[in-house]
This record gives C-alpha cells, sequence and structure tokens, in this order.
C-alpha cells in the first residue's frame, strides 16, 4: 500500500509537489475548496480547511501533509493563520509531518544584504508580521515535541499557471506587449520557480534531514529585472528591444486605490526597488538539488501560456 501524504492548495505550488510526489510512488490526496486540482494520478476532496473537524479527518492515514493554501492576499491578516493553525492541529491530531510553504516576507528588508536561513528576522511589513508569527507558532510545536515541521522560504515565482507573472509578464511577452515589473527594472532580483518550489517541498517531505528547520529552496540565478526580462522576450520570439514597463510605487498606489491586492503589495516594493538576493546554497548543498536551468524554465513556462494567448504581430 502506498504511503499517503496530504497536499493542501490546488494552486500551482500545491500541482507542482504532487507531481513530484507521484514520481516518488506516493499516494496523493489534495484538499481545495473546489475539488479541482487538474493533476492525473491524485484524489481530489472538496473542503473547508478551517474547520478543524475536516482537516482532522481527510489527514487521518496520512504520514505528511503539505500546507500550500492560502486566503486571498489582502485577506492574510484576517484569515491565514486560522487556515493554518487548523491544518497544523489536523496533521499534529495524526501524527503526521507537515511541510509549509512559507515565503521571505519575516527577513524585512535585507538592504542589498543577500537572504540566507540565517538573516536576521526585522519584518517591515503587516504581512511580513504575520508570516513570522505563522511560523514560530509551526516551529514552538515542533519544538514543543507535538509534531515534526519543516519550511520552505522561496522567493517570487514564475511558472507554469502562476498568474501574478503570467499575467504581467509571460502573456505579454508572447502578444507582443509591454511585460510589467514591479519596482526599479535596474535591480538584481532572485525569482524562484514554481515546479522548483514544488520538488523542494517533496524532497523535504520524503527525507529525514529537514525537519524542525527552515530552509531557502533552489533559487533561479539572479539577474536584474531588465535582463529576466530581455531573455523572456527573447524566448517567446520576439525581436528587438524588449518592451518593458517598470509600474513604480506612485502607480502600484493609484492602482491600489481600486484594487484590493495591489493595494496590499505597495508595502512589500521595497523587495523590487532594491537589489533583492536569495541564498539557496544550503538546501542545495544538504539535499542535492539544483533549479531548472533558467532558460528551460522559461521556455517551458512561455509553452503553457502558448496554449491560451492569442498571438499578435509585434509592431
Amino acid at each position: 500500500m502506498k504511503e499517503l501524504h496530504v497536499i493542501f492548495g490546488t494552486g500551482p505550488l500545491g500541482c507542482s509537489v504532487a507531481e513530484e510526489l507521484i514520481k516518488r510512488n506516493k499516494a496523493v490526496r489534495m484538499i481545495s475548496r473546489s475539488g479541482q486540482a487538474g493533476v492525473p494520478g491524485v484524489e481530489t476532496v472538496a473542503g473547508d480547511a478551517l474547520s478543524l473537524e475536516f482537516t482532522r479527518r481527510i489527514t487521518d492515514g496520512a504520514a505528511v501533509v503539505y500546507q500550500c493554501a492560502q486566503p486571498a492576499y489582502h485577506r492574510w491578516a484576517e484569515e491565514f493563520p486560522a487556515l493554518q493553525a487548523s491544518i497544523l492541529e489536523g496533521a499534529a491530531a495524526n501524527k503526521a509531518r507537515l511541510v509549509i510553504a512559507d515565503n521571505l516576507y519575516m527577513y524585512g528588508d535585507p538592504n542589498g544584504q543577500p537572504i540566507n536561513e540565517e538573516s536576521p528576522q526585522n519584518p517591515t511589513s503587516k504581512k511580513g508580521k504575520v508570516r513570522k508569527a505563522m511560523a514560530d507558532a509551526a516551529l514552538a510545536t515542533h519544538q514543543a515535541g507535538r509534531l515534526q515541521v519543516a519550511l520552505s522560504r522561496p522567493s517570487h515565482y514564475f511558472g507554469p499557471g502562476y498568474k501574478v507573472t503570467g499575467n504581467m509578464v509571460f502573456k505579454k511577452a508572447l502578444s507582443g506587449q509591454a511585460m510589467q515589473f514591479l519596482g526599479r527594472l535596474d535591480q538584481p532580483h532572485s525569482f524562484s520557480y514554481v515546479p522548483d518550489a514544488g520538488r523542494a517541498m517533496a524532497v523535504l517531505g520524503t527525507s529525514e534531514q529537514g525537519w524542525g528547520q527552515v530552509w531557502i529552496p533552489p533559487v533561479q540565478p539572479t539577474l536584474t529585472q531588465l535582463e529576466f526580462a530581455q531573455k523572456i522576450w527573447q524566448s517567446a520570439g520576439q525581436t528587438g528591444k524588449p518592451k518593458v514597463q517598470a509600474l513604480s510605487r506612485f502607480m502600484t498606489q493609484l492602482a491600489g486605490l481600486f484594487i484590493p491586492t495591489i493595494r496590499e503589495t505597495v508595502e512589500m516594493l521595497y523587495e523590487f526597488e532594491k537589489p533583492y538576493v536569495v541564498d539557496a546554497s544550503r538546501f542545495e548543498r544538504t539535499f542535492g538539488v539544483k533549479a531548472t536551468p533558467m532558460d528551460e524554465a522559461i521556455r517551458l513556462t512561455l509553452e503553457h501560456y502558448r496554449q491560451t494567448v492569442p498571438l499578435k504581430q509585434t509592431a
């Protein structure tokens, strides 16, 4: 009988985790409100992860649980801590291990210094404080011996199905329109490829080495946002100088007056206005896992969006 692994969240990250676990011959159950996942060979269940009764029942028999679910970006403070606590308690009740999809917000503004697992945690944003409190609570549960926990902290995503960079960058490149990037184009930035983040979570969930610790999974080579845009533009088959639009703080604040998700982005703009360099060498050394080569990651992302974007002639 295959070992059961349960994933909360059926977005691009959760689906990437599922695909990696299937390769490792695990039985995979995916949980979302809709009960739809789009990954062949997995069991899908609809349910409310805020319900402790549900999380206890649905994780019964699981060896490992993966927390990839999250509320709407503008509802983090109100909903995220309770959501993760419910999943954590469900896993603990069934003596399952828990791998959490975290992020880097709790490190705050690194002032151009590379971020690694040992970097000082000085959150400068509301969402960073929420994330730090959630991570601290999870690690405290591990230290108390109630369950084993590991946290994965990738950088900003791009990849198949990830809508933010998909809509702002990759779809626009395919149609010859101006790609949109937050902040400054001349600043170096480390991006994470979603399938790499999913692979890292599967590695943590199937290894004995990572429990009770925070990990930064493999990231793409650090380029300026303009250099990254140039690679995407060329890979999309466009010629000439790439069309790129930098979304300034003023533009983001203005759009945020009407769109709650963008409003929440304003406090995170420091990540795109200065060098934002992420060091994933500890994970790579420990587990022998590297990031997908950037050209391949870009190509696979573009292939995904080529299926959905009507191509236009470049002016």
